[in-house]
């Protein structure tokens, strides 16, 4: 069995940045992504993103978008890179389960995130059977710099940003909601801002490897 690596963190952190410069140093492993956008199971995602569903009560929203975004990973799961995962191959991921415990849990009141977590555990892990990460590493970057981050990212453009990104309190509660999953998960944090700067990515890729080398290591 393989060891799967969770890159976690929000909108606008730089993980689709690391996964390619991880790809160059990593070449034995294998990469995936979530959502899955131009599959079956990422165009419903998809269409939550872009604010089709309605959601008046923001309990049920929490759980129901949980499912898609569970269904999503179940399905690349089996499709995709089962084999690889069972025949002993590194995986490395950005986003996973960790993402449904930053951005659906954020959703709750924080009585009941303990509970939530509980029962994203109870279904992704034990009842879909998906594989537990060896590790998830949680990107840290500030809200205020990342929303700039997006702003360049869609030149300047607000309206492409989704609904979890155009809404900054959503984000500020997500962080919360990231630093909380984290301590009672076991995730590792990784800073990527100095001094109210973003840091470079070739030093944030360092202190990925030097933990995933670790990791494999052991």
């Amino acid at each position: 069995m393989g060891k799967l690596i969770v890159i976690e963190g929000l909108d606008g952190c730089g993980k689709s940045t690391q996964l390619e410069m991880l790809g160059e140093k990593l070449p034995d492993a294998r990469f995936i992504s979530f959502p899955r956008y131009d599959t079956n199971s990422g165009r419903l995602i998809k269409q939550y993103l872009n604010g089709e569903f309605r959601e008046n009560d923001k309990t049920a929203g929490a759980y129901s978008a949980s499912i898609m975004y569970a269904a999503d990973r179940y399905a690349a799961y089996k499709t995709e890179w089962e084999n690889d995962y069972l025949s002993g191959k590194l995986i490395v991921s950005a986003r996973y389960v960790s993402s449904n415990a930053i951005y659906q849990m954020a959703k709750l009141d924080r009585s009941e995130w303990d509970a939530y977590l509980s029962w994203l555990s109870d279904l992704e892990y034990k009842k879909m059977k998906l594989p537990e990460p060896s590790k998830t590493i949680f990107l840290d970057m500030p809200n205020e710099i990342s929303q700039k981050l997006l702003s360049q990212r869609y030149s300047g453009d607000e309206t492409k940003k989704d609904i979890h990104e155009r809404d900054t309190a959503f984000l500020s509660v997500c962080r919360e909601a990231a630093v909380f999953a984290g301590d009672r998960c076991g995730w590792e944090t990784v800073a990527c801002s100095e001094n109210g700067l973003p840091l470079p990515p070739g030093a944030v890729n360092e202190r990925l490897v030097q933990i995933i080398e670790k990791i494999c290591r052991g």
